[in-house]
């Protein structure tokens, strides 16, 4: 018998797959605790468009990051931060500082889990940040750290 899961099935799949099991146990067991649902023609039927519709969305997605990525690495952002002799900051600039000076520049939407550098900036000067925006989609970012007193 086919089914489509309405939720994970360990051993079996996924939320939302078309799968085949034993007439006994979708009856006595899947069915009866909400895990799946009959595979009639309408509700494949249906699987397939929102799988579809999910597909078109998750493309859009990685556009819209493609599209970021590609704005961001011709820009450079300019943090103020305070400091001490030598150009040392006093603390330091890190991904959330930097997430929110790309949001305050650009007005979109920066996630700061997008910024992969792996040790906070101590120094002014002018940087290139690794960010990470999806799987597939890596770039940089321009920063430019700056002292407040100038």
């Amino acid at each position: 018998m086919q089914v489509i899961l309405t939720e994970d099935v360990k051993k079996l799949g996924r939320k939302g797959e078309l799968v085949n099991v034993s007439d006994g146990y979708a009856r006595n067991f899947l069915f009866p605790k909400g895990l799946a649902q009959e595979a009639t023609n309408g509700k494949i039927r249906d699987l397939g468009h929102k799988k579809q519709a999910e597909l078109q969305k998750k493309e859009s997605r990685l556009d819209f990051l493609k599209r970021v990525r590609d704005d961001l690495m011709l820009k450079t952002v300019r943090i103020k931060a305070k400091t001490g002799e030598g150009g040392r900051l006093f603390g330091s600039v890190s991904s959330k500082d930097i997430a929110q000076a790309v949001k305050k520049k650009t007005g979109i939407d920066f996630d700061r889990q997008w910024v992969s550098q792996k040790d906070p900036i101590k120094h002014i000067g002018v940087y290139q940040v690794p960010v990470k925006y999806a799987s597939g989609i890596d770039g940089f970012v321009n920063v430019e750290i700056t002292s407040t007193e100038e």
